[in-house]
C-alpha cells in the first residue's frame, strides 16, 4: 500500500538559518534526505511532503525552492509564510507560483496567542482558497478555540490539525484537548494529521497504550475520510525513532479496514493536499 508522509522535516545548516534550534540541542545538527530515505523506505513509505522547518523569514522562500527541487520522492511541499504581515499577499502569489507548494503553515504552538487572533491573520487566510491551497495549524490544545475561529472565517479553505493537536500524551492530560479536538472536528473544512504524538509521550519509555486514546479520539472525531498520517521526522526521533512510529501506528489502527488504512495512509492525502 502507498504510504505518504505528509510532514517531513529536512534541516541543512549550511544552507537556512534556524534560530530555534539553538534551544534545541537534540535536534541542532543536519537532518537530510540522504538521511531519511533508507529509514522510511525500511519503514514502508513510499512518497513524502516536505514541512517547513521555521526557518529565518529571509530562508523562507529559498527553503521552498530547495526543497520542491529534491526529487527523490518528495513530492509536495507546506511552505513558512507570515499571514500577520501585510506583504503576505505578495508573498503568498510568490509562493503560489510554484506547483509543488500544496499548502502553508504558520507555527503557532510557540507564539503567542494573540498572534492567530490579529484580523489581519485570518483575513489572509482567506486569500488560500483562490489558490487551492491548505493551511496546516500547529497549535496546542488550549489554543484550539483560535484555529476554530481562523476555520470559520474562511470555510473555503482546507485546514489540517497537524500532531493530532499536539496533546500532552506523557501526563494523560485528555482535557481541554479531547473537548477542542471535537469541537474543530465538527468543522468540515477541517481535516487531522496523525503525525508527532510519540514526541509528547514519555522521552523513554512511552507505549503504544499510551499513544492509542489520542490518535483513536483524533479518527473517531474527523471519520477515516478527514485523516492523513505524517512522520514529524525528525522531531520524533527525540522519543524514538520513525521504524517505531510508524509500526506503533500499524499496531493502533490493525483493526480498521483495509479501505480505512488507505484513506489514512495515502488517499486523503492525494486528496487534500492534491497530489498528482
Amino acid at each position: 500500500m502507498r504510504m505518504i508522509d505528509t510532514h517531513l522535516h529536512l534541516v541543512y545548516q549550511e544552507r537556512f538559518s534556524y534560530p530555534w534550534l539553538g534551544g534545541a540541542p537534540k535536534l541542532n545538527r543536519n537532518f537530510t534526505i540522504e538521511d531519511y530515505l533508507p529509514q522510511a523506505k525500511a519503514a514502508g513509505i513510499t512518497d513524502m511532503i516536505h514541512m517547513e522547518v521555521d526557518v529565518a523569514e529571509a530562508d523562507i522562500e529559498p527553503e521552498t525552492a530547495f526543497v520542491t527541487g529534491l526529487g527523490q520522492g518528495v513530492i509536495g511541499a507546506i511552505a513558512a509564510c507570515r499571514p500577520e504581515s501585510a506583504e503576505f499577499a505578495a508573498q503568498l502569489e510568490r509562493l503560489a507560483a510554484n506547483p509543488k507548494v500544496k499548502g502553508l503553515r504558520r507555527i503557532l504552538h510557540q507564539s503567542p496567542d494573540e498572534l492567530g487572533q490579529r484580523p489581519i491573520f485570518a483575513d489572509n487566510i482567506k486569500r488560500l482558497a483562490a489558490h487551492q491551497l491548505t493551511f496546516d495549524f500547529c497549535v496546542l490544545p488550549h489554543q484550539i478555540p483560535i484555529a476554530i475561529a481562523i476555520a470559520k472565517a474562511a470555510p473555503d479553505v482546507q485546514f489540517v490539525v497537524d500532531h493530532c493537536g499536539v496533546p500532552n500524551v506523557k501526563d494523560k492530560a485528555f482535557e481541554p484537548w479531547r473537548t477542542n479536538m471535537s469541537a474543530i472536528a465538527d468543522l468540515p473544512n477541517v481535516a487531522a494529521k496523525i503525525s508527532g504524538v510519540i514526541a509528547y509521550g514519555d522521552p523513554v519509555n512511552w507505549t503504544v497504550d499510551d499513544l492509542r486514546p489520542f490518535v483513536e479520539h483524533t479518527i473517531g472525531a474527523f471519520g477515516w475520510d478527514r485523516v492523513v498520517w505524517g512522520s514529524d521526522w525528525p522531531v520524533c526521533t527525540l522519543t524514538g525513532d520513525l521504524g517505531r512510529w510508524v509500526a506503533a501506528t500499524h499496531e493502533i489502527i490493525k483493526g480498521a479496514s483495509d479501505d480505512e488504512k488507505a484513506g489514512l495512509l495515502h488517499r486523503n492525502a492525494e486528496r487534500i493536499y492534491r497530489l498528482d
